[in-house]
């Protein structure tokens, strides 16, 4: 992710709000603190097919404001 990012086309990763710090630590290791993140509630493993659906849902207006920010 990181060498895409540093590539130019708009890159983020999708993370469990459990992760986020883990996140945040490997993408100022990789050299990409400004690294966006998409958060959704964990745990995501174990849970019904539609609820995983309903969090995706959930989650979209933050891809959308980060395209909106890429296309700016």
């Amino acid at each position: 992710m990181a060498e895409l990012s540093r590539r130019g086309p708009a890159t983020a990763v999708v993370c469990s709000d459990a992760f986020l710090r883990l996140a945040r630590n490997q993408a100022g290791v990789f050299g990409v603190p400004e690294m966006p993140l998409i958060v959704i509630p964990h745990p995501l493993g174990g849970i019904p097919m539609p609820e995983v659906k309903a969090r995706a849902e959930r989650a979209l207006p933050q891809l959308v404001d980060l395209l909106r920010e890429f296309l700016r």
